[in-house]
C-alpha cells in the first residue's frame, strides 16, 4: 500500500485500550446477514464491533480495507492526517488483545476518524488553521480517551472549516473538502471530513463537534445520521471552542441511528439495550409558519414526503407554532458567540503549551477568519448581557411550548437548501426571495445550539439530481437516550437512501 498519500502527514506510534462492556450485536448470526459477504467497507459500527468480538474478522484486516477506501477516494480530501502504519499497528493489537483473551471494549477494533478540532497527542491538531499546521498537544481530548479506553483506534484527523467557525468546510489552507454525492459540492460544516469520509464508507462512524450546526448541516448533505447531543453529555476537554462552555458540543456522524447509539453508550457508560420506541400515536410537532416555511422546492417536497411517511407509521404531527422569543434564537447565539469567541479561543490557546496566541494565529489567518474575529464588531456588555438573559427565557419557553402541546420532538429540514457547489458566493432564490448562505444554514438549527437540545438527524431522501436531504428531530435537554430509541423506529419509517456511487 503506498504510504506518501497527497495532503497527509504521516507519523508512527499507536496505543490500543480496553475496557469491559457487552457487544451490543453479532455480525455472523444476523438473520438478514446476506449469503455474499458483505464489504467489509460496508458494515456498520455495530457490525463489525460485533464480528471483530466473534473472531469473524480480524481488526488488521477490517482496518485495510477501510485503508484502502480512503486511499482511493483521497480526491474527497476528508482526512487532513491519516497514518496508515499506525492504524494497522493498532489494529494488530486488538487483534492480540482478543487471542490473549482479554476484555473487550464496545469500540473493540473500530477505526474512528476525528475531527481536527478535538486534541490529540498522536497525530498533530490544526483547528484547521495554518498557525497550528504541526501543533502536537500534551494530551488527547476527554471523547478521544474514551474512545481508546473503549477499545477503538484513531484512524486519522479529519479536514474541517478554518477554526470550526463556518458550514462549508472549504478550508483556504488545507484545501476544501468534497461531498462525496457530487464532488463539486461541499459537504457541509463545520465537521465535513468526518461527515465524507462515513458517506464514502472510509469508515461507519466518525467523532464530530456541533457549535451552530457543525454535525446537523453536514449529516443532513451527506445523508448521514447524527446526533448533536444535550451539552454536557460528552466531555468538552480539549475540543477547540467557539463560546464559553455553552454551546459547543461533542458528538457522532454515522450510517445508522444503531451506531450512534453504540458511540453514545461508549461515552457515557449506560449499556442498557435499546428499544426501538413504537411510533404510533407519538406526538411530534411541526411549525408551518417558521421552521416548514421559505424551504428550497427540493427539500419542502422531500420534507413533505417525509412527513407523509411519518403519519403513515401512526406518527402524529402536531402543529403548533412557537413563541416569537423562540424564533429569535438564532439572534441570540450570534450575539453571544460573537462576544464571546475571542474570548474563548485565546483562553483555549493559552492552555495548550503551543507558544502560539490567539493574535498570532489571527495574523496566519484567512481574511474571513480575522474578518469574523475582528474586535471592531463586538458586541457591547449591554448587547451581551441582554442576549443571556434572552436565552434563559428561550430555554424556558421551550420546555414550556413541548409541556403544552405535549410533544416528545420537533420536527424540521435543518437547512433551507441542498448542498451547493463548492465556492458559490452570494444569495440563494428561494420562491422569489433572496436569502444569504447563513440563514440558510443557520434559521432552523439555532434553536438546538440555543435551547442545549438533544438534536437528532437522519436522512430523509434525494433531490432530482441525487442530492441528500436531512430532518432533524429535536428533544428537550435530557431526552437524549428516549430521542435515539425514537431514531431507530423514525428512521424505518423514513427508509434508506441510495450510497454515493463513488
Amino acid at each position: 500500500m503506498n504510504k506518501n498519500i497527497n495532503r497527509r502527514e504521516f507519523l508512527f506510534g499507536a496505543a490500543v485500550l480496553a475496557g469491559e462492556v457487552a457487544a451490543r450485536d453479532t455480525y455472523a448470526n444476523r438473520p438478514d446477514r446476506p449469503d455474499k459477504p458483505q464489504p467489509l467497507a460496508d458494515l456498520t459500527a455495530v457490525a463489525a464491533v460485533a464480528a471483530m468480538r466473534n473472531g469473524d474478522i480480524k481488526a488488521q484486516e477490517y482496518a485495510r480495507a477501510l485503508l484502502e477506501r480512503a486511499q482511493q477516494l483521497e480526491n474527497l480530501n476528508a482526512f487532513r492526517t491519516l497514518d496508515i502504519e499506525m492504524v494497522l499497528e493498532a489494529a494488530r493489537g486488538a487483534d492480540k488483545a482478543r487471542a490473549s483473551g482479554a476484555s473487550l471494549g464496545a469500540l473493540h477494533g473500530l477505526p474512528i476518524p476525528v475531527k481536527d478540532s478535538f486534541n490529540s497527542k498522536a497525530l498533530p491538531t490544526t483547528y484547521g488553521t495554518k498557525a497550528f499546521r504541526d501543533f502536537r498537544p500534551n494530551n488527547d481530548a476527554g471523547v478521544l480517551k474514551l474512545l481508546l479506553a473503549q477499545g477503538g483506534i484513531l484512524m486519522g484527523k479529519t479536514n474541517i472549516h478554518e477554526l470550526s467557525a463556518g458550514w462549508t468546510s472549504n478550508n483556504p489552507i488545507f484545501g476544501a473538502v468534497h461531498n462525496p454525492y457530487d464532488p463539486s459540492r461541499i459537504p457541509g460544516g463545520s465537521s465535513g471530513g468526518s461527515a465524507a469520509a462515513v458517506a464514502a464508507r472510509m469508515a461507519p462512524l466518525a467523532v464530530a463537534a456541533d457549535t451552530w450546526g457543525s454535525i446537523r448541516v453536514p449529516a443532513s448533505m451527506c445523508g448521514l445520521t447524527g446526533l448533536r447531543p444535550s451539552y454536557g453529555r460528552y466531555s468538552d476537554d480539549g475540543i477547540l471552542p467557539l463560546a464559553e462552555a455553552k454551546f459547543d458540543q461533542s458528538g457522532s456522524l454515522a450510517r445508522t441511528v444503531s451506531d450512534l447509539a453504540l458511540f453514545d453508550a461508549a461515552m457515557t457508560g449506560d449499556q442498557a439495550p435499546l428499544i426501538p420506541a413504537p411510533l404510533k400515536d407519538v406526538r411530534i410537532g411541526i411549525a408551518p409558519k417558521f421552521m416548514l416555511s421559505g424551504l428550497d422546492p427540493e427539500v419542502e417536497r422531500i420534507t413533505t414526503v417525509g412527513m407523509h411517511k411519518l403519519r403513515a407509521a401512526g406518527v402524529r404531527l402536531v402543529e403548533a407554532e412557537p413563541p416569537d422569543i423562540i424564533k429569535r434564537a438564532g439572534d441570540t447565539v450570534d450575539t453571544i458567540m460573537s462576544y464571546e469567541g475571542q474570548l474563548a479561543l485565546a483562553a483555549f490557546f493559552d492552555g495548550q503549551d503551543s507558544g502560539i496566541t490567539f493574535d498570532q494565529m489571527l495574523q496566519q489567518a484567512s481574511e474571513d477568519i480575522r474578518s469574523d474575529f475582528n474586535p471592531a464588531d463586538r458586541p457591547t456588555q449591554d448587547t451581551y448581557q441582554a442576549a443571556l438573559v434572552q436565552r434563559e427565557r428561550i430555554r424556558e419557553e421551550i420546555g414550556r411550548y413541548y409541556e403544552q402541546n405535549r410533544i416528545v420532538a420537533l420536527a424540521f429540514p435543518p437547512i433551507l437548501i441542498p448542498p451547493p457547489l463548492i465556492g458559490k458566493k452570494g444569495k440563494f432564490n428561494i420562491h422569489g426571495k433572496l436569502i444569504s448562505f447563513g440563514e440558510a444554514m443557520t434559521r432552523n438549527t439555532a434553536l438546538g445550539t440555543c435551547a442545549d437540545m438533544a438534536s437528532l438527524v437522519l436522512p430523509a431522501g434525494m433531490t432530482s439530481i441525487g442530492l441528500p436531504v436531512g430532518l432533524e428531530f429535536d428533544a428537550l435537554t435530557g431526552h437524549d437516550r428516549a430521542l435515539l430509541a425514537l431514531g431507530l423506529s423514525l428512521e424505518e419509517a423514513l427508509g434508506s437512501i441510495p450510497a454515493p456511487r463513488a
